[in-house]
């Protein structure tokens, strides 16, 4: 019997490549989109078909999807120069993945990874455009069977992204924002994967589920810096900082990838997002519990994300 095909898109980045792994773990067979030959390590002697192209291109979109029981859509822009860039990417190319769908494999069953951001779609371009990208791939799927997955804040080990964190933990001083303090939900990259990989396979069809940790109420800022400091064998010390100047900071960074420097997820706007005191899930906003239950706490997630950086990474 032939193993059921999984089509992804964003299967080279940092969550999409842990996806092929859980993927093939769980017998699928696992074809691509990338708009060049997947060259990461992670990747290296994994059994996967790759078809050439991007979310601007439908014929490449209608080959990756034909014969396809899932698709797990989990591209997205992070970092951009504005708005119109975010919808592009994040709108726009959903939009056209749910049309591809609808076209060649109507019964599909499609994974959108969103962002938890899209819950707050006000407060900033990203979160308004990946909001607009879960709409417009549910509106261009037609009857396709479709679930919505929200992750928090990912992390683990090949996040390069992420290493911010634990840069602002070996700090002298470590900046943090006032009180009352944020709460971030947290997931390692490998249960998000696994996830991604439970609701391919079932589960119910046309709901929005949020992934975290098994604290779905979320981490303290200062709690993930904590452990974040105990994982690096230190404490850090918290310097409280006003909303204002992580607001002004991230204007800066604006400011200076408009004058051409390169840009960073760190703006304005994912300050805004930082700074937003409730990211926070409840049980009943996370998928089933028979179908899928995160396994890493946190602590030792960012042990053995620590231990990644410190083997090269940093």
């Amino acid at each position: 019997m032939t193993s059921p095909l999984a089509a992804l898109t964003g299967g080279t980045g940092f969550l999409g490549r842990h996806a092929v792994a859980a993927l093939l773990a769980a017998g699928w067979r696992v074809r691509l989109l990338a708009r060049r030959a997947p060259a990461h390590p992670q990747l290296a002697g994994l059994p996967f078909e790759t078809v050439p192209g991007d979310l601007a291109d439908p014929d490449a979109l209608a080959r990756l999807v034909r014969g396809a029981d899932a698709v797990v859509h989990a591209a997205g822009l992070v970092k951009a120069r504005g708005a119109a860039e975010f919808m592009a990417a994040n709108r726009d190319g959903s939009g056209r993945l749910g049309a591809a769908v609808a076209a060649h494999a109507p019964a599909a069953r499609c994974v959108l990874v969103s962002s938890q951001a899209a819950r707050e779609p006000s407060l900033s371009a990203y979160a308004a455009s990946k909001r607009a990208g879960e709409a417009a791939a549910v509106a261009a799927l037609g009857g396709a069977p479709w679930v919505v997955l929200r992750p928090c804040v990912i992390y683990g080990p090949w996040d390069v992204d992420g290493l911010s964190l634990l840069r602002l933990a070996r700090l002298p001083l470590t900046p943090v924002p006032t009180a009352p303090a944020p709460r971030l939900g947290m997931i390692h990259v490998a249960d998000a994967a696994a996830a991604i990989a439970a609701l391919c396979r079932e589960g119910p069809a046309g709901a929005t589920f949020e992934i975290t940790d098994v604290r779905t109420e979320g981490h303290p800022w200062r709690d993930i810096l904590r452990l974040t400091g105990a994982a690096l064998g230190r404490a850090p010390r918290f310097v409280p900082v006003p909303d204002a100047l992580l607001l002004a900071a991230g204007a800066a960074n604006d400011a200076l990838a408009a004058l051409g420097l390169p840009r960073t997820i760190f703006g304005h706007g994912k300050a805004r997002e930082i700074l937003h005191r409730d990211w926070g899930s409840t049980p009943g906003a996370q998928p089933p519990r028979a179908l899928w239950s995160p396994r890493i706490e946190l602590a030792a997630g960012l042990r053995e994300t620590v231990a990644w950086w410190r083997a090269g990474a940093g």
